[in-house]
């Protein structure tokens, strides 16, 4: 899907209150503060985005954004923050519902019970983000790939049922939209079976 797509939301930055420009980072390698620990950390990350082949934006020390690309969200943009004592990862999931919040709610609270890593979090507005913390010691570039595989994995598979179950309305709005306009329903097509039907989203 597309940023246009109901529910889709804002990729610009991670929420809470760790998050870059909000919790201390530590330096680049070479820098007095680094401690062992970071260093290493970092040598980690970077060991893994290069595998992957994986560009990422180092806003400020201690920080990667990374893009990672998927099929059902085409972007899912992640943060690995080196902190003090650990690792954090956040990537934005998707805006807070508009509807059926209770069923939005326990669809991804059951998901939790069967992820690694990472889990779905809401951050004070109400938005979804996938988040997790590793200990520095356990940062490794397997484990670096390992996490970020889970994030797209979780991201991707879920993004689809999730949007059907919190934006229905909003979906079936944009369909009829495009159908009056002549429009793509491309990036739609997942929810044709209920978009132009009357009731709730499965």
């Amino acid at each position: 899907m597309t940023d246009s797509t109901p529910g889709a939301g804002s990729t610009d930055g991670p929420g809470g209150t760790d998050g870059p420009g909000q919790a201390g980072a530590p330096g680049r390698a070479g820098d007095p503060g680094l401690t062992p620990a970071q260093a290493r950390a970092e040598a980690a990350i970077e060991q893994a985005l290069a595998g992957l082949g994986l560009v990422p934006e180092r806003p400020q020390p201690g920080s990667f954004l990374v893009k990672l690309p998927g099929q059902r969200k085409l972007a899912t943009m992640t943060w690995l923050i080196v902190g003090t004592q650990s690792l954090h990862v956040e990537a934005f999931f998707c805006r807070q519902p508009d509807e059926a919040h209770d069923r939005f709610y326990r669809f991804l609270l059951e998901r939790n019970g069967q992820m690694y890593g990472v889990h779905f979090a809401l951050d004070p507005q109400g938005d979804v983000y996938l988040v997790g913390r590793l200990p520095l010691a356990s940062v490794t570039a397997d484990e670096v790939d390992r996490l970020l595989g889970c994030v797209l994995s979780y991201s991707d598979e879920n993004f689809n049922q999730a949007l059907a179950i919190g934006f229905a309305s909003s979906i079936r709005r944009e369909w009829a939209w495009r159908v009056k306009r002549g429009e793509s329903l491309a990036n739609l097509a997942p929810f044709a079976r209920f978009a132009s039907q009357p009731g709730s989203g499965e």
